[in-house]
């Protein structure tokens, strides 16, 4: 009889042990079944294009570039934290013209395709331009910064020409475009993870111009999405007359709806949060390896620090994906813009080193403040990014979502030549550090105003459509469409039985 009690009991403990391990098994292939998913609905080469353009372009490249860069700054052309800050906002300006590259590949086609060739271009430009920075050693600034923003130009083409598929996609089957964000970002977030944590080690071994040739790869692998993506090509090209008629079309469709309080009211909020937060990394990262008011972290420690803030960055990635992706908008963003202020304060610990009158080694602390931040960071740009997405009328989805992250460029670019006039005010220099600590206060005070702007977002469902529907504005979307766009939307409406 007691053998036969314990036979229950047995055979539950085993059907709890077989659900244990089907739980383990979801939850390692949960994200293959994911990525199947997207790869049917979407077709695998936008995948491939959006992993490899995001992850590898600009999350392992990404990185790559950061550390490098800051170490060509400081140690190959020896300049001045506040002038790092203000070369680091001139090569980001190829990502404010970003309505320009998407214009391009909305209504100008080339041999037919309106994305592939835009691709091609972009990989050839970036390969170009790393190349010419590792194979000269003694480079004026000029020709340096004129470099590193070919490379930029690069980067943000293929970026607004992806991100326009990515709008397009988002059109046609509005249920997946929060996981094309969360694509996106996860896909960013592994691929910096990666990159940072070579970054220190590569920079170390073969020196700044040595990570610049090394970067000439992801431009490679950039050129083969624009070869491999799926893409229906137009049998007539479009003659002079029509794409500039369509360029009048398309900044018609774009001026209707900035003029709906739908749109520009978060434009006007996405700006003020950017620029108000202002930019001083290059400060920080100049006392960080300073060997007498900083901690003077080495290039390998420098490398790991920023690669498990890219852990965070991930975390807070698949914390929207997975649990916050059906919030309203405006109640996520007051979340995230409260703890970033907060996050904020983290710095200024560090500086004063009260972290070391409690005993908190710097490495420990410093690795805490970056992934804290990082993850903050990232679930403040999630919801702008699927807000952004959101707010494309048709047509011009390529234009229209690269003119909205332009505005938030501008905002990044004022935040950064505010925070190295601010270094520069209070003369914080290669060597000064005696009032940083002044800096990273000014700039946490700052981040304390959007919070009063948040009545600007929308209170939206982030899976309904937010763009409000007028005939003046599907009249313009459709008139700036390419006719094989709207044969391709037409065909997939008649797929799903729309």
């Amino acid at each position: 009889m007691g053998e036969e009690e314990k036979l229950p009991n047995s055979g539950d403990e085993m059907e709890q042990e077989e659900k244990g391990k089907n739980g383990i098994r979801g939850c390692v292939y949960a994200p293959i079944y994911w990525l199947e998913m997207l790869s049917k609905e979407l077709h695998w080469s936008f995948v491939f294009g959006v992993i490899i353009v995001y992850g590898v372009n600009q999350g392992l490249g990404g990185s790559l570039t950061r550390v490098g860069t800051e170490y060509y700054m400081k140690d190959v052309q020896k300049v001045q934290p506040s002038e790092a800050q203000v070369y680091s906002g001139i090569t980001s300006i190829p990502w404010i013209v970003k309505p320009l590259w998407g214009l391009l590949t909305d209504v100008v086609p080339i041999w037919g395709f309106q994305r592939r060739p835009y691709f091609v271009f972009a990989g050839m430009l970036g390969m170009v331009a790393m190349l010419f920075l590792s194979l000269h050693s003694k480079l004026h600034i000029v020709l340096a910064l004129l470099s590193l923003t070919a490379s930029s130009a690069s980067a943000a083409i293929a970026d607004v020409t992806v991100d326009a598929c990515v709008a397009q996609n988002s059109g046609s089957h509005p249920s997946l475009a929060a996981d094309m964000q969360s694509l996106c970002a996860l896909s960013s977030s592994i691929g910096s993870l990666i990159g940072f944590s070579l970054s220190g080690v590569f920079v170390h071994l073969i020196g700044p111009q040595g990570v610049f040739g090394l970067l000439a790869t992801p431009f490679l692998l950039v050129l083969s999405v624009g070869v491999l993506l799926r893409e229906p090509r137009a049998i007539d090209g479009f003659a002079v007359e029509q794409i500039s008629r369509s360029f009048v079309d398309a900044g018609k469709a774009m001026w209707r709806t900035l003029k709906c309080p739908e749109v520009w009211k978060p434009c006007l909020y996405m700006y003020l949060s950017f620029s108000l937060s202002l930019n001083i990394s290059e400060g920080m990262f100049y006392w960080a390896t300073d060997a007498e008011a900083g901690p003077s972290f080495s290039k390998e420690a420098i490398g790991y620090i920023m690669a498990i803030g890219s852990v965070g960055s991930l975390l807070g990635a698949i914390l929207y994906q997975y649990g916050l992706k059906d919030y309203p908008f405006r109640d996520i963003l007051f979340w995230a813009q409260a703890l970033f202020c907060l996050s904020g304060m983290l710095d200024l610990v560090l500086v004063l080193r009260w972290n070391l009158k409690v005993g908190i080694p710097d490495y420990f602390f410093v690795v805490i403040d970056s992934s804290v931040s990082q993850m903050i960071g990232r679930l403040k740009w999630m919801p702008l990014l699927v807000l952004s997405s959101k707010l494309c009328p048709a047509g011009v989805e390529g234009t229209f979502f690269a003119l909205l992250m332009s505005i938030d460029n501008v905002g990044l670019l004022t935040s950064s030549w505010l925070g190295g006039l601010l270094l520069h005010v209070l003369s914080v220099t290669r060597t000064e550090f005696d009032k940083m600590w002044l800096a990273v206060f000014v700039r946490n005070v700052l981040r304390i105003s959007p919070l009063f702007l948040l009545f600007l977002v929308p209170r939206a469902d982030p899976n309904s459509s937010i763009l409000p529907v007028s005939e003046e504005v599907l009249d313009a979307g459709e008139a700036t469409a390419a006719p094989e766009n709207i044969e391709l939307v037409a065909l997939v409406d008649s797929m799903d039985g729309r």
